[in-house]
């Protein structure tokens, strides 16, 4: 088999498309931490500006809170933890990571599919 055969071959059309700007994309946490950040100045930039926008629930004006206050990174800080702790998937999520993480460095899936082709 020649190097050119070896190379696969581009996805074409819609999924192909999808695939590269999948890739061009930033690993999940640092998207999250970017668009927090982008969040917090939107919201400094947007609490110096008046909106007469009035809550048809209770007939109060809406109030677009700095996130950048002291009192609301004191707030997020605080109930950080609690946050994450009450959002039950979190910790499913947490668990399952770890095992794979240790089953992974042990060489425990390796083994483990090195086996089970055996057998098939």
């Amino acid at each position: 088999m020649t190097e050119s055969e070896a190379v696969a071959e581009k996805p074409a059309g819609f999924l192909g498309t999808v695939e590269r700007i999948g890739n061009k994309l930033p690993d999940p946490a640092m998207l999250f931490v970017g668009l927090l950040f982008v969040v917090w100045l939107v919201s400094w930039a947007l609490s110096y500006v008046s909106f007469d926008v009035i809550d048809p629930r209770s007939g109060e004006a809406l109030v677009i809170r700095n996130l950048l206050s002291g009192a609301a990174l004191t707030e997020f800080t605080s109930v950080m933890v609690t946050n994450f702790s009450h959002f039950h998937p979190v910790g499913v999520v947490l668990v399952a990571m770890l095992g794979i993480g240790v089953a992974e460095a042990t060489g425990f899936i390796h083994t483990g599919l090195r086996a089970l082709l055996n057998v098939t």
